[in-house]
């Protein structure tokens, strides 16, 4: 099993107060199913995509990912 290093906890959050559903945003962005269940699993994924997420919603990176650290 991999080791959390990252979390997207942040972008759970600012999804709940923009009140937008993940599968919506996974949709607009045509982002896949598979990336999709990566974010809520806390499983890494690209950096095009996170930018992808960032300018979408118009927020910097820390408002999506966070770094875990030991």
């Amino acid at each position: 099993m991999l080791e959390k290093i990252i979390s997207y906890k942040p972008l759970r959050h600012l999804l709940v107060d923009m009140d937008i559903n993940i599968t919506s945003l996974c949709r607009d962005l045509k982002i896949s199913s598979t990336i999709r269940t990566k974010l809520t699993s806390d499983l890494p994924v690209s950096l095009r995509t996170i930018a992808k997420i960032c300018r979408y919603l118009d927020v910097p990176i820390e408002d999506v990912v966070e770094v875990i650290r030991d």
